[in-house]
């Protein structure tokens, strides 16, 4: 016979987590099923130990800094297997601490995998089955794979953080985000990089500050090449060559890492059997409440095509928690405005509208306001590089659609602009605004 639940949560990574704690608050009966590690590709293997090795990148490149601006310093190498212990000390902490709150929360965890017998039913892979009117998919994403030759011969994103040595000639191949992240991680930390890029680089951003972006990129030192085919990888010696079917082979490199995007962990759920409809990409179909297309089926966080971050991932899933147990009909996540960032060397961020997309829907009403800068950390040591700021207006009242940063600081200065868009934010209340001085930030509110 079934065991019974008012939720079963299919995955337990940050948005099964929120569902699951947030539903057990309201007085829920909650089954998690987790078959990997707590926390998901965010602890694990992504946002945590990806933000830890940023800032190691950002330390080598005070180190630089300090010199040119007359430290006695000799920059060092970073010891990689002592920042791999202390990272992996992090992650163990915060998956202990889950763990602990599962337990505290009443939450039934059953640390192996689920499939769907029926749209109430979950099989688990020891034999037992569950049942629940409410199913929350909450499975996450991997990084895909090519069906190339020689794809084995190189990482994917999960493999960089198990490595034990720095590699020294390394291939990025992809354009999206963790190829760019990671480009500019592994150039400060000393590698030498080759960024292999189909089109452009980071599609769903502003154009004019990726393009800037690149620029910082090749200063850096990190060579870029666009427009290559992906024929494959093979053994050359003791190193690895790229064949490029546009610009023929390159390499040889130490390490390549495939970062040509992700997929959904949807092919091993039985997700046929409960009816639910996926997209051509394996992806849950949902609607802006979180809806499957099967009544009592849910899906938050990457499985599904909505934005693939941490926080909309959480937020979503505390959302349809409180609508289903906590008498909150309304309540769901407002997926416009959500800001983003990359973690790039300098970091770019985003809110709103890309320029392209605000031309395309509001046309003639758009006003553009721009400054370029040298931001003074860099222009005391002599530096000439240039952050670039943007903000997106429209109309008479120029209500503010977008805003991009471009430049040291960005990550944590956007999070405040981010809250006074979802108000309604006029650049007159930029203009009203007394700027903080000297900084970068001020520069948002002093664009005449």
């Amino acid at each position: 016979m079934a065991e019974s639940f008012d939720l079963i949560v299919l995955g337990g990574g940050s948005g099964g987590l929120a569902s699951a704690f947030r539903a057990a608050r309201h007085g829920a009966r909650v089954a998690l099923l987790e078959p990997a590690a707590l926390g998901g590709t965010c602890v694990n293997v992504g946002c945590v130990p990806k933000k830890a090795l940023w800032y190691a990148a950002q330390l080598a490149q005070g180190q630089h800094l300090a010199l040119d601006y007359g430290f006695a310093v000799t920059p060092g190498a970073l010891d990689w297997e002592h920042f791999r212990q202390l990272r992996q000390r992090y992650i163990d902490g915060i998956r202990e601490r889950y763990a602990a709150r599962l337990a505290e929360s009443g939450i039934r965890v059953f640390a192996e995998a689920g499939r769907f017998v029926s749209a109430d039913t979950i099989a688990t892979a020891s034999g037992g089955e569950l049942r629940a009117p409410q199913v929350v998919i909450a499975t996450g994403g991997r990084p895909r794979r090519l069906d190339v030759p020689g794809f084995e011969l190189g990482l994917v994103s999960d493999d960089i953080f198990a490595l034990h040595d720095l590699p020294r000639r390394i291939a990025v191949i992809g354009g999206g985000y963790i190829a760019v992240e990671f480009a500019g991680l592994l150039r400060a930390l000393g590698s030498e990089v080759t960024l292999h890029v189909r089109n452009r680089l980071l599609a769903g951003f502003d154009a004019e500050l990726v393009d800037m972006l690149e620029e910082h990129m090749r200063v850096q030192g990190i060579e870029v090449t666009h427009q290559v085919r992906v024929d494959g990888l093979r053994r050359e010696g003791e190193g690895i060559v790229f064949d490029d079917g546009v610009n023929g082979p390159c390499g040889p490199y130490d390490a390549v890492l495939w970062a040509v995007g992700r997929v959904p962990n949807t092919d091993r759920l039985g997700i046929e059997a409960a009816g639910v409809h996926v997209d051509q990409l394996g992806r849950v179909v949902t609607d802006a409440w979180q809806n499957s297309s099967v009544p009592g089926i849910y899906a938050v966080g990457d499985v599904t095509e909505r934005f693939q971050l941490t926080p909309v991932a959480v937020a979503a899933g505390r959302h349809l928690a409180d609508r289903l147990f906590g008498g909150q009909p309304d309540s769901r996540l407002d997926y416009e405005n959500i800001a983003s960032v990359v973690f790039a060397e300098p970091p770019l961020a985003m809110v709103g509208l890309t320029e392209a997309q605000a031309r395309e829907f509001h046309g003639d009403a758009l006003r553009v306001y721009r400054s370029h800068f040298t931001p003074l950390q860099w222009a005391v040591a002599g530096h000439k590089q240039q952050s670039l700021m943007k903000i997106l207006c429209i109309g008479e009242e120029e209500r503010v659609v977008g805003i991009h940063v471009l430049g040291p600081g960005a990550e944590e200065m956007l999070q405040g602009f981010a809250v006074a868009m979802k108000m309604g934010l006029r650049k007159r209340d930029l203009d009203a605004t007394v700027a903080i001085h000297p900084s970068s930030a001020e520069e948002l509110v002093l664009m005449g």
